[in-house]
């Protein structure tokens, strides 16, 4: 009898568990981003998610386990962005040009103007070294636009034989190229206007677009 009652309770058990977890990475996001991976310890992200230790020991282990985890979560909402923009900006029958400059800059205004994203990307790209998810999973947002391409590739749009290297020579002359400028403009904290980061990106993106073209077209 006790065990039924108890898989009763279950579904509300489970909802409380996921709420205690929710909150011990929101505490540790917050941490990890104000302190470091160094500065943070269990024992204030215990205290700023109103958990006991033992509680945070119990679902996630250790700090690094809690770190990939919050990294992994930054990931899969990166992943979803990439799959939507992939899906309504490279869509079949598009312009080309047109379609990667969309993507392009879909990518840059809503994934990598994240806050949370960027701060993470400069956490993880430190000297020091932190936990990191495996390649696979970093990887997957450039994988998901070499399986696009591919299919371009297929339907005669765009000549790659490789569509994993066009994927990274394509990250690389826009995405990238336009995150670091603008990380950098707003690191020294220019004003807005004609070399406001945005117009900055909007170029950037424009020139790696045409230069990838003439490379793959």
């Amino acid at each position: 009898m006790a065990r039924a009652i108890a898989e009763v309770q279950t579904p509300g058990r489970r909802r409380r568990s996921e709420g205690k977890q929710a909150a011990v990475l929101d505490a540790a996001q917050a941490l990890f981003l104000a302190e470091g991976y160094e500065g943070t310890t269990v024992d204030a992200i215990a205290a700023r998610a109103q958990v006991s230790k033992r509680t945070v020991y119990d679902h996630f282990g250790d700090k690094e386990t809690i770190f990939l985890r919050v990294l992994q979560r930054v990931t899969d909402a990166l992943v979803g962005t990439v799959r939507t923009a992939i899906d309504e900006e490279l869509a079949p029958g598009r312009d080309l040009r047109e379609a990667l400059l969309g993507f392009g800059h879909r990518i840059v205004d809503r994934a990598f103007a994240s806050s949370d994203y960027s701060a993470f990307h400069r956490l993880t790209s430190r000297q020091r070294p932190v936990p990191r998810l495996p390649a696979a999973v970093r990887d997957r947002p450039e994988q998901m636009l070499a399986e696009r391409f591919a299919e371009l590739a297929a339907q005669g749009a765009l000549r790659a034989s490789d569509p994993g290297v066009a994927a990274r020579h394509f990250t690389a002359l826009t995405i990238r190229s336009a995150q670091e400028a603008t990380a950098d403009r707003l690191d020294e904290g220019e004003a807005a206007g004609d070399g406001s980061p945005s117009a900055v990106a909007e170029q950037i993106i424009a020139d790696g677009v045409d230069a990838f073209l003439r490379a793959y077209r």
